[in-house]
């Protein structure tokens, strides 16, 4: 798919579609409540991945954040949209994709001024190899083990995703923030 011609599902308050737009169009000072989701991507000896965004990304870029994100295609599965962004912006090809925040909600603004205002679906699934990253999305990924990873989220939470440190806090269900193992474990299973 072009990633010039995609576009956003765009919702009401109580998550109903009402439209689309184009991504291009969506994503400013006043971003309208639209579809997204989040993949958390996890590798065989249960490493978590994250990657840090591209500098020419329009909101938080160089932020490390979770392995992906994108939004589906107007009538498109989210599943099928996690699938194919994998591929698109890591090269990969998933397993055991499985939803964990299926009502994950969030409203953020960039330094720039950019806003994120999304109902973003969060999944978690297995890596069946190593990323291959898209330059226009990630310039670097790194796996780390859960503990690392809580550890770096409590120490400088200002530079990761404010939705990467939020849907951790979910995840792990911990106070502090933190993700344990047995949490992404039992997240993946």
């Amino acid at each position: 798919m072009d990633r010039t011609a995609e576009r956003v599902v765009l919702l009401d308050e109580r998550g109903a579609p009402t439209g689309a737009a184009p991504k291009a169009d969506v994503h400013h000072a006043a971003t309208p409540l639209h579809l997204a989701f989040s993949c958390h991507v996890l590798d065989d000896r249960g490493r978590v991945l994250l990657t840090r965004r591209a500098l020419s990304k329009r909101a938080w870029p160089g932020t490390w954040t979770n392995a992906f994100c994108g939004h589906p295609q107007p009538f498109e599965p989210v599943p099928d949209a996690v699938r194919r962004r994998a591929v698109q912006e890591l090269g990969l090809s998933l397993r055991d994709l499985r939803l964990v925040l299926p009502d994950f909600r969030y409203r953020e603004v960039d330094a720039s001024g950019v806003v994120e205002n999304e109902i973003c679906p969060v999944y978690v699934a297995v890596a069946e190899r190593e990323p291959v990253l898209d330059p226009d999305e990630a310039m670097d990924a790194r796996w780390l083990e859960p503990a690392e990873l809580a550890a770096a989220l409590t120490a400088a939470p200002w530079a990761f995703s404010p939705w990467l440190v939020l849907q951790a806090r979910e995840l792990s269900r911990a106070e502090d923030g933190g993700i344990s193992a047995a949490a992404w474990r039992a997240a993946a299973t």
